[in-house]
């Protein structure tokens, strides 16, 4: 495995952006996500945050929960194809470019801003597997997703084939034009290269406002701060039509089975009838996409 060395920082304060993703991690670590627990507790030697055992209840394991599936629609959508290029954008503290050192011929490029990444990659080295699958590599970039040049000369790293681009949690944080010029990015690279976008980043408002949160979280402050909800889609229609308006066409939506997430015994053990019913009442509120050119 190779992780780039050389991180260029520029002056900028990250400190609005590494607080989700911090959050996400520490959840994350409550389920079996490979390198989730290890992770959190890496990052946590220096950070209070961490707390091994969670809250005991219902809404903060419905979050859970929601969050293990989510990054699981990644991985069902991305190891069905025959990849061997993939870009992460805005991968926060995930480590499935550590996961994908398990299959062979792999050029995983690792992605987020500069603050992030770096911190990443202090703790990453005491995680990656001593022998990745033959020809596999990694490397841990700072990526800003909507610099243009920035996001070509990252996927010029690449050699020629097909280009799988994956993101999570990445659209909510960005306004209507700001995802246009994210689509226009990701649309010329996959017309030239060949290859896909999956993006779990399908969210619709109204079911989000309407499902169970933590009263006390400081994960809904810092949405409430960036004005998360407001950015989602009004339905899953009008996140269609827009992808379609931008270039792009639904290959395959991911379809994930409830009953084999690990956190799902967690949530069980602290719903009554009545949460599991308006839970189920609320419907989806994310979908994952495996997007294609038109």
């Amino acid at each position: 495995m190779q992780t780039n060395s050389t991180i260029h920082t520029t002056p900028r304060d990250y400190s609005t952006i590494s607080p989700s993703a911090r959050a996400l991690l520490f959840m994350k670590a409550h389920t079996t996500i490979p390198y989730a627990r290890e992770a959190a507790a890496l990052l946590s030697a220096s950070d209070n945050w961490f707390q091994l055992h969670a809250p005991e209840h219902f809404s903060y394991w419905a979050r859970v929960v929601h969050f293990e599936k989510r990054y699981r629609s990644i991985n069902q959508l991305l190891w069905e194809l025959p990849v061997n290029n993939i870009l992460e954008l805005s991968s926060g503290f995930s480590l499935r470019g550590l996961e994908a050192m398990q299959h062979p011929n792999i050029h995983y490029i690792d992605t987020d801003l500069p603050g992030v990444i770096e911190l990443k990659q202090s703790f990453i080295q005491n995680l990656q597997p001593a022998a990745p699958a033959a020809g596999s590599q990694l490397e841990l970039l700072p990526l800003n997703a909507l610099d243009t040049e920035e996001v070509y000369n990252t996927t010029a790293r690449f050699p020629s084939g097909p280009i799988t681009i994956v993101n999570e949690g990445l659209l909510m944080y960005l306004d209507q034009n700001e995802k246009k010029r994210l689509c226009n990015t990701i649309h010329q690279i996959l017309s030239h290269s060949g290859g896909y976008w999956i993006t779990a980043d399908i969210y619709i408002k109204n079911k989000y406002s309407s499902s169970p949160r933590p009263a006390e979280d400081p994960l809904n402050a810092f949405f409430d701060a960036h004005r998360i909800t407001e950015k989602m889609f009004n339905s899953f229609e009008e996140a269609e039509e827009f992808f379609n308006q931008q270039g792009f066409t639904i290959d395959k939506e991911a379809r994930i089975d409830a009953s084999e997430l690990s956190a799902l015994p967690r949530l069980l053990q602290h719903a009554t009838q009545g949460q599991l019913h308006k839970l189920q009442k609320a419907g989806r509120l994310q979908t994952t996409w495996r997007l294609k050119t038109a």
